[in-house]
């Protein structure tokens, strides 16, 4: 029987530890294949994950369970109106036998964070997250403390239409790789949900339901490595950046992409290369990571939104208009 290491170190070693994940996650959520897939993503490619959605689609417990089949340490914050800055970060106690405070470290500090309904919080607690999620590390106290390896932050939140919620600055938004919609599922695959979970207990957790780690956060450390070595060919970066550009001349859209989003595309599209098997990336691959990395990114007329039109609409009309290297 292979080790961990040897199943990473193998040629089909990350192709298989990623069909290991979602086979492992399949045992607690049903369906979502999409979904997972871009979870799993996001985090080989080094990036955060944000899930949009109504509740009770599962996002949660999707988070649960990934972090479950990763291994490591995790963490979970309910973000909540009165919810403070120090709840997130960890603060300064003072230890009487000590003599002197010291810090008591916050639910970030794990290999996998859930903000679960992150929208709920004010920007003032909101923005606790951005140096953990640029840097990896935290300041508080004039003190910088390093977050484990690897840190990733996944994200749920409602709609921005219900009640009691706030939007997420741009800035914090940016530091999402991915905006991931969940919404409801098809109808063979809510009764195939209904079917499954009426046999177990409605508070079952992932290791209840056999969902076991498959991996490690030295593992994952090291297939972050393997992706970086995938090959991207020359005319592929020039095609990034014309679909870039395109948002910025597109009427549709008052704010374009970034070229922080062309870094994060390309990076997304060598994860998922790796993920099916292969060491270079292909057009295929870009144009399947453009609209969740740049859903988040772009900022849809408010003219067009009135008119029923959506960001994922304006982003599927690019890559359809753009030219694509043969």
């Amino acid at each position: 029987m292979q080790t961990d290491e040897e199943r990473v170190n193998a040629p089909d070693g990350l192709e298989g530890i990623g069909a290991a994940v979602k086979s492992a996650v399949a045992r607690a959520v049903v369906g979502m294949e999409r979904e997972i897939e871009h979870c799993l993503i996001a985090l080989l490619a080094g990036g955060h994950a944000l899930l949009e959605g109504p509740p009770g689609v599962a996002k949660t417990l999707l988070v649960r369970t990934l972090a479950a089949a990763l291994g490591g340490t995790y963490g979970r914050i309910q973000f909540t109106p009165d919810l403070m800055p120090s709840d997130v970060t960890g603060t300064s106690v003072f230890r009487p036998n000590e003599g002197a405070f010291r810090f008591q470290p916050g639910p970030v500090f794990a290999n996998v964070l859930l903000c679960d309904e992150i929208n709920r919080a004010p920007a003032k607690t909101q923005a606790a997250l951005l140096e953990a999620m640029q840097e990896g590390a935290l300041t508080v106290d004039g003190t910088c403390h390093e977050l484990p390896a690897p840190c990733t932050v996944f994200a749920t939140m409602n709609p921005l239409e219900h009640e009691g919620t706030y939007p997420l600055p741009e800035a914090q938004l940016d530091r999402f790789l991915f905006k991931i919609l969940i919404g409801y599922p098809s109808e063979a695959t809510e009764v195939e949900l209904l079917d499954a979970v009426h046999r177990r207990p409605p508070t079952a957790s992932p290791a209840q339901l056999g969902v076991e780690a498959v991996c490690d956060p030295a593992a994952l450390l090291r297939l972050r490595e393997r992706i970086r070595a995938v090959e991207v060919r020359a005319d592929l970066a020039p095609y990034v950046v014309r679909l870039l550009r395109a948002t910025r001349a597109d009427p549709s859209l008052v704010l374009g992409a970034s070229p922080r989003a062309g870094v994060m595309i390309l990076q997304a599209a060598k994860a998922r290369a790796a993920l099916g098997g292969r060491g270079y990336i292909t057009p295929d691959d870009v144009k399947a990571m453009v609209p969740p990395a740049l859903r988040h990114r772009v900022i849809l007329d408010p003219a067009e939104e009135i008119e029923g039109g959506s960001t994922d609409d304006v982003l599927a009309r690019i890559l359809d208009t753009v030219e694509v290297p043969r």
